[in-house]
């Protein structure tokens, strides 16, 4: 019986490591977002990436995460690592004139491009958390997200 125990004893520490490294993997998912559609090179694209409802989709300060890539090309990709498995929704803006806000004409319709998560179509104002959300689960994540303009 104790020779017994001391072979299995190697095969439970082996299954051990292997569902704790696969467990680890995703507690580390990486997310990739791609836009597309941008109209002009001129600028920065800021993504804002929000794990709730909480701010969700104006108030970067409320974002999990934020940042933001000076555009050089027709189409710019951002990623966040180290995310934990989850639903998340991200906001996105053409700051065309780089100074860190969406710029909007005197009755509040932006002049700058804009994009959400999931591609919900803008109708009458932004999309809700849940209109925009996506699971994040497994090593990797990828979406595409289209800009919009309305002027």
């Amino acid at each position: 019986m104790q020779r017994f125990q001391v072979a299995i004893l190697p095969i439970a520490v082996l299954v051990s490591l292997a569902l704790s490294s696969t467990t680890q993997a995703y507690e580390n998912s990486n997310l990739s977002i791609k836009i597309d559609g941008i109209k002009s090179q001129k600028g920065q694209v800021c993504f804002s990436l929000f794990s709730s409802s909480q701010g969700f989709p104006a108030n970067g300060k409320k974002a999990l995460r934020s940042r933001c890539v000076k555009v050089t090309d027709k189409s710019v990709q951002a990623n966040f690592g180290q995310l934990k498995p989850g639903s998340y929704a991200v906001a996105v803006i053409h700051d065309a004139n780089a100074d860190g806000t969406l710029n909007s004409n005197a009755i509040g319709i932006p002049k700058e491009g804009f994009g959400f998560s999931r591609n919900p179509i803008i109708l009458t104002g932004p999309p809700k958390f849940g209109e925009s959300a996506f699971f994040v689960a497994g090593p990797n994540t990828n979406i595409d997200i289209k800009l919009q303009y309305l002027l």
